[in-house]
C-alpha cells in the first residue's frame, strides 16, 4: 500500500492537493483523526486500489499529539508512506482568508487571523520537519499546484525523477523549495530595449536578442552540462524531484528565456521536466 499524509498550513491548498491525488486514482479522505490513521491504513491493505492519500491538519488539532505513534504503528504494518505538507507565506494566506471570508480553524473572539495563523504554524511545526515533501504555494494558482501534486505522485513510480524547472525574478525573493538556483543577472538584459521591455522571454523579439549573445548561449551550455552531470547521483538517492531555480531582476525576460532553453534540451534528452515561470503568472 502506498499512502500519502497531506498537511501544511490552512489555506495553503491541502484540499486542491486531495482533489488532485483523487483525480489521478487515490482513495482520499480528509480531515481524518490522527489516531484512526494505522486502522484506515490496515483496512485497505487489502483493496484493490493501493493508493491512499489522508489529510490532517490543524483541525485534529486534539488528535494532533497522538501522531507520532501513528506514524510508528504504519511502520510496524510495513505500510509505505510519505508527508505532503503544504504552506505559503502569512500575507498570502491573509489574503486568501479575507477573499474567501472562511473563518481560520484556530480564530475565535480573542485570536484574530494574523494570530491563529502564527499559532498554527507553530503546533505543525514537528510536522513539517517530517514531511518528505513540500510545496510553497505562494505563488501558485489552483490549476499550478494541482500539476505539481500530479507530478510529484507521478514520479513515485520509479521510472525517473521528476526535475522542475522555475524562473523568477530575484527583486520579489528567491524560491524557498528551489534545490539549486543560478543566477543570470550577468546576461544582457533586453529590458534596456524600448522595443522588448513589455515582451518575455517566450516573445520572438527577446528570444532573439537572448540567442544572439554567446554569454547566454554559454551560460545555458554550461547549466545544462552540471544538471546532466549531477542529476544521475541524485536520482539514486531515491530523490522523486528536485526544483532547478533560474533568476534574472525581475523574472520576465533573460530567466524565462533560459529556462525554456533548458527545459527544452532536458526534455530531449528524455528527462521528466515540469516548466513554470512565476513571474509571468
Amino acid at each position: 500500500m502506498d499512502l500519502t499524509i497531506v498537511s501544511g498550513l490552512s489555506g495553503s491548498g491541502k484540499t486542491v492537493a486531495l482533489q488532485a491525488l483523487e483525480d489521478i486514482g487515490y482513495y482520499c479522505i480528509d480531515n481524518l483523526p490522527a489516531n484512526l490513521l494505522p486502522h484506515f491504513a490496515s483496512s485497505l491493505m487489502d483493496s484493490p486500489n493501493s493508493l491512499a492519500a489522508v489529510g490532517i491538519d490543524i483541525r485534529n488539532r486534539h488528535f494532533l499529539e497522538t501522531l507520532p505513534d501513528s506514524l510508528r504503528s504504519l511502520k510496524e504494518l510495513g505500510i509505505d508512506f510519505r508527508i505532503l505538507y503544504l504552506y505559503a507565506d502569512e500575507d498570502t494566506l491573509i489574503r486568501r482568508f479575507s477573499e474567501t471570508r472562511r473563518r481560520h480553524p484556530l480564530t475565535d473572539l480573542s485570536t484574530s487571523l494574523v494570530d491563529g495563523i502564527r499559532n498554527e504554524k507553530q503546533l505543525l511545526a514537528s510536522l513539517a520537519q517530517s514531511a518528505n515533501m513540500e510545496i510553497d504555494s505562494t505563488n501558485t494558482t489552483p490549476h499550478e499546484l494541482r500539476s505539481q501534486v500530479r507530478n510529484l505522485a507521478g514520479a513515485r513510480d520509479g521510472s525517473a525523477m521528476m526535475l522542475q524547472i522555475v524562473s523568477f525574478g530575484h527583486k520579489h525573493g528567491n524560491p524557498s523549495d528551489a534545490d539549486f538556483v543560478f543566477d543570470v543577472r550577468c546576461l544582457p538584459n533586453p529590458y534596456w530595449e524600448k522595443t522588448l521591455r513589455q515582451q518575455t522571454g517566450m516573445d520572438e523579439g527577446v528570444i532573439n536578442f537572448l540567442s544572439s549573445k554567446p554569454a547566454t548561449m554559454s551560460m545555458i551550455d554550461n547549466i545544462y552540462d552540471f544538471l546532466t552531470a549531477w542529476l544521475p547521483a541524485f536520482e539514486t538517492e531515491n530523490r522523486s524531484y528536485m526544483t532547478v531555480a533560474i533568476g534574472c531582476t525581475g523574472g520576465q525576460h533573460r530567466s524565462v528565456y533560459v529556462a525554456e532553453q533548458l527545459a527544452k534540451r532536458l526534455k530531449e534528452l528524455g528527462s521528466r521536466v515540469q516548466l513554470s515561470h512565476r513571474e509571468l503568472i
